[in-house]
């Protein structure tokens, strides 16, 4: 007797297709999409995710791959390593990520931690008399730039014990944002880790403006201002190759928007016109045909 075995049902932009194995071009573009989707509306700069001065990408902090885990619906297991020795505690975890509703693994990350790293090795003394009662090769003298001042602090080791929580919890953290980029495919839009850079190294450049306003101003304005479908995709070029050398992403996506709202309104002024009473239609020619299309713009680079 032939049994009938129900396949499970394709998730459109999600993380699994168990029926053909494999993601067609357009839903690979969705998942693209819908990250981008998620970091503009539900993600806030210097709370999921932050710019570091000298970074080419955003960092993806805990609170943001969280919330990329939630939107694709990511299960974390973690399998954890003890490498601590009396001296040091040391932690090596693998983050494998599920799908909340299959149980499919979809990816996994790696992160490692350990008491021994600068930031967690040594703490500011107390008090002068705690650095002088100090064994020498248990203290030292910590040299740091700041703005053009140079700073002193007198330091000594940390006890291994009082951080071995803190220092499993870091790997955690690290091998769970490894996971979600991996799994999600977002390391194009994301890096990781640096955030964890000593807070000195942080300041090496001064920051930059998030955006021009007036440049924002200027293409958001010329795009709404647009009156033919051939002027709004003149604008767009421009606007790009301009936007594109100034680098400004926000003021990019504002335009972005802009153009498309315009584009949607005079697609629908047009359709809103009566066609002329004739008993036989002419056959629109190919520039026509053109001008109706929906104008695709090319994603101008970060």
């Amino acid at each position: 007797m032939n049994e009938i075995i129900q396949m499970p049902v394709r998730e459109a932009s999600g993380l699994t297709a168990a029926e053909v194995h494999r993601f067609s071009a357009v839903e690979i573009r969705q998942r693209v999409n819908l990250v981008q989707e998620v970091m503009q509306g539900i993600m806030k700069r210097d709370t999921h995710y932050g710019t570091i001065p000298g970074t080419p990408k955003p960092t993806l902090y805990k609170p943001g791959a969280e919330v990329l885990c939630v939107t694709f619906r990511v299960a974390q297991e973690y399998r954890i390593e003890d490498l601590s020795t009396d001296t040091v505690a040391r932690y090596r975890v693998t983050c494998v990520g599920r799908h909340q509703t299959t149980g499919i693994q979809l990816g996994e990350g790696v992160g490692e931690c350990s008491s021994g790293e600068e930031k967690y090795k040594w703490r500011g003394s107390i008090c002068q008399e705690e650095f002088d009662t100090t064994p020498e090769n248990m203290r030292r003298i910590k040299f740091s730039k700041y703005r053009g001042n140079v700073e002193k602090k007198p330091q000594v080791r940390t006890e291994a014990a009082d951080l071995a929580n803190t220092v499993l919890k870091m790997a955690c953290k690290r091998a769970m944002i490894a996971m979600t980029l991996n799994v999600t495919a977002a390391s194009d839009i994301f890096t990781q880790d640096i955030e964890d850079l000593p807070e000195e190294l942080r300041h090496q450049e001064p920051s930059q403006p998030a955006t021009d306003p007036e440049l924002m101003k200027k293409w958001v304005g010329a795009a709404m201002a647009a009156e033919t479908q051939d002027a709004l995709t003149a604008i767009w070029k421009e606007g790009v190759k301009e936007l594109q050398e100034a680098k400004d992403m926000q003021a990019y996506t504002a335009f972005k928007a802009a153009v498309g709202a315009r584009g949607e309104a005079l697609k629908a002024s047009a359709d809103a016109k009566p066609e002329p009473e004739s008993e036989a239609q002419p056959t629109p020619s190919t520039d026509d045909q053109a001008a109706d299309e929906e104008v695709e713009f090319e994603e101008v680079q970060e």
